[in-house]
């Protein structure tokens, strides 16, 4: 067997190694991870709507409250590996490319790098808060969003930054929306496998919860380029913030109260990925 015939049939073992039932465990394993703390987070926004004003509707609230409950470390580093492994997931996509036929495209390699260098980060918060560093994980992520927002505008075309920053994360806002609204997530879905009523009720979490997602992440995305344009680092808000903002529009409360119970729905949309997902 020649060098090249040897380097092709190693590609092709870890591009099976990449597609095994390891890579599998792993991607359904970080789907519930996320399930879990958008549920979480959305249960804390309904109580915020509902009056208890001092809970905070982010992943530092909702692991502050998996902390408090019987075996809550048991938990916390489960959650940690399980969000472990969607960056792993995420990484192998990057490598070999995702499920699919177009799976191997660059825009489709570039996502995933994406993606998983954002749950490289939320693993390392939440193992780092499993471990004992409390402030790592359970901080404000409005404090958090203010100091790295008032780091930037300090940089030379630091108000461009924070602007550029904040269009992008509206823009993601709106597909992640759009996309949902429209059912995109069919395609990456073993529909087959549902019936006709499971399949209309993962619909009702599919479309609820990520128009509640992307419209959290536009309204965010817009805090951002207002404290561009003030040059005012407070003017960012991140979850926490973003969120209880629902309340102060014209719709008052019964916004975040719908909003809430998207982000409900995205972390049971997160549990039917978990299951039901091709990888």
């Amino acid at each position: 067997m020649n060098a090249s015939t040897t380097t092709r049939t190693g590609r092709i073992q870890a591009r099976r190694a990449a597609r095994g039932p390891v890579t599998e465990y792993a991607a359904r394993a970080g789907l519930t991870a996320r399930g879990v703390i958008y549920l979480l987070v959305g249960v804390l926004a309904l109580q915020i709507a509902f009056g208890d004003s001092g809970k905070q509707a982010d992943r530092g609230g909702a692991l502050a409250e998996i902390a408090q409950k019987p075996f809550g470390a048991v938990v916390l580093w489960a959650l940690g590996l399980g969000l472990v492994g969607m960056a792993l997931w995420r990484l192998s996509e990057v490598v070999f490319g995702s499920a699919g036929p177009d799976g191997g495209e660059a825009k489709k390699r570039l996502l995933s790098a994406g993606r998983c260098v954002f749950y490289s980060f939320v693993a390392y918060s939440v193992l780092s808060f499993a471990a004992g560093a409390r402030g790592s994980g359970s901080g404000s992520s409005d404090r958090q969003s203010q100091d790295v927002t008032a780091k930037v505008l300090g940089l030379p075309a630091g108000q461009w930054i924070v602007g550029a920053a904040g269009a992008g994360i509206v823009v993601a806002g709106v597909w992640v929306g759009t996309r949902a609204v429209l059912r995109k997530y069919h395609k990456k879905l073993k529909l087959g496998e549902m019936s006709t009523r499971t399949r209309r009720l993962v619909d009702v979490t599919g479309v609820g919860g990520g128009a509640a997602r992307g419209l959290v992440f536009a309204v965010a995305g817009s805090f951002a380029i207002r404290a561009a344009v003030e040059f005012e680092p407070d003017q960012a808000k991140g979850m926490d913030n973003t969120i209880r903002s629902f309340a102060g529009t014209p719709a008052g409360p019964w916004l975040l109260v719908c909003v809430a119970a998207g982000l409900v729905l995205f972390g049971l949309f997160s549990f039917a990925m978990a299951r039901w997902r091709r990888v």
